[in-house]
């Protein structure tokens, strides 16, 4: 059987969240706010190298109901068990000094008071639908719903762009896991119908219009129930070996290798001196380099109106993640073979890799059938069964 996972309207999610507040701390919330998973669209393992992505935000949301306190306690409570309340001083929290999912809320009260606003302690109760370990980026959709809950009641007044910095530093540092920019910047700064170029070496972005529907397509996103995580050295790796590369290049980021003609290919050449760690270097900068082209590429033909043809550039990118990168897994390309042998028009995996999710853009009217497919051949394979959004 096919697993579908809905979102939940905000109606739904605000009376959820609100619910399990009042059975963690029997009062009532200030306000709930909210912030988005996102998916993807092209523009893999490149945030972190200065260059460019293309996310949507999903329907999926999740929701934080927060209190503001009058003393400097954070109290944090989730729905996966309401009953259990963690209790900590928000002047104790240092990285390396809070573990698990209360570091994303946690970190973005540093954070914030790192840069000197007034914070004062909260109570908070969460409640999601954006699947967990799914890729989605549920970690950005937590700690985005914490800031924009901590700027109202605090009344600290910062743009979005602000607090997407904030939540990236409280990952990063508080959190460890070793995030690019992109999930924040989508969950933040996104609007409907409306992909987000994101430039992540100034943070500039751009709203792109997509809008599948239009053009008698769909989005397909395949949770693969493959664990996905950024905190086990992998995605660090890949990103040390990135930020070794530019030193060797004499860049500041590989970016820099896109700005004229050339630079890329001869700065592959130039890695690849023969040993096993050149090799390497050279494959990982390749993806990087070939993939922000790829977003370049994309989003031109968006701008055409011709998302029907960006399927080959879902497939490429696909392609290098899964060669040159070596971030996809069995589940991954299960889903993503099994979806353009239905008629997807391209697919790939999407978010950091290892796991988690995978897309395909399919005609409107084929969306149940592609899915279908893709469960069938799970099935085949032995694999746990896949969910399925769009």
């Amino acid at each position: 059987m096919t697993t579908w996972v809905p979102a939940w309207d905000a109606g739904t999610g605000e009376e959820r969240a609100r619910a399990v507040f009042d059975t963690a701390f029997g009062v009532a919330p200030d306000g709930v706010w909210s912030a988005p998973g996102r998916v993807n669209l092209i523009g893999e393992h490149t945030d972190y190298n200065g260059g460019l992505c293309l996310p949507v935000a999903l329907a999926h949301r999740t929701f934080a109901a927060v209190r503001r306190r009058g003393d400097g306690t954070a109290r944090m409570a989730s729905a996966w068990d309401a009953s259990v309340v963690t209790a900590l001083e928000l002047a104790s929290v240092a990285p390396g000094a809070v573990a698990g999912w209360t570091a994303y809320v946690a970190g973005v009260a540093w954070a914030l008071r790192e840069r000197g606003l007034p914070v004062a302690g909260f109570d908070v109760a969460i409640d999601s639908c954006v699947p967990v370990g799914s890729g989605l980026s549920s970690s950005a959709a937590l700690s985005c719903s914490v800031a924009l809950a901590l700027d109202a009641v605090n009344a600290l007044a910062q743009d979005r762009a602000a607090l997407a910095a904030d939540c990236v530093r409280a990952e990063n540092e508080i959190a460890g896991a070793p995030t690019g920019g992109m999930d924040q910047a989508a969950a933040l700064r996104a609007e409907p119908g409306h992909a987000l170029l994101l430039d992540c070496r100034d943070q500039s972005v751009r709203h792109v219009p997509f809008d599948p529907a239009a053009e008698g397509l769909a989005l397909l996103v395949i949770d693969t129930r493959a664990e996905h995580a950024l905190v086990d050295g992998q995605y660090a790796a890949r990103r040390a070996t990135c930020d070794e590369a530019a030193r060797l290049l004499g860049v500041a980021t590989l970016r820099e290798l896109t700005d004229a003609p050339g630079d890329a290919e001869h700065a592959i050449v130039a890695l690849d001196d023969g040993t096993p760690d050149g090799e390497l270097r050279a494959r990982r900068v390749r993806h990087v380099l070939t993939e922000i082209a790829r977003v370049r590429e994309f989003v031109a033909l968006l701008d055409a109106g011709r998302l029907r043809d960006t399927g080959p550039l879902l497939d490429a990118s696909h392609a290098s993640l899964r060669d040159d990168y070596e971030v996809s897994c069995r589940e991954l390309d299960v889903a993503v073979e099994a979806a353009r042998a239905a008629g997807a028009l391209g697919a790939r995996m999407t978010g950091g890799g290892f796991g988690g999710s995978a897309i395909a853009l399919v005609e409107a009217d084929a969306l149940v059938t592609v899915a279908d497919a893709v469960a069938a051949a799970f099935a085949r394979e032995g694999l746990r069964a896949p969910a399925f959004v769009a």
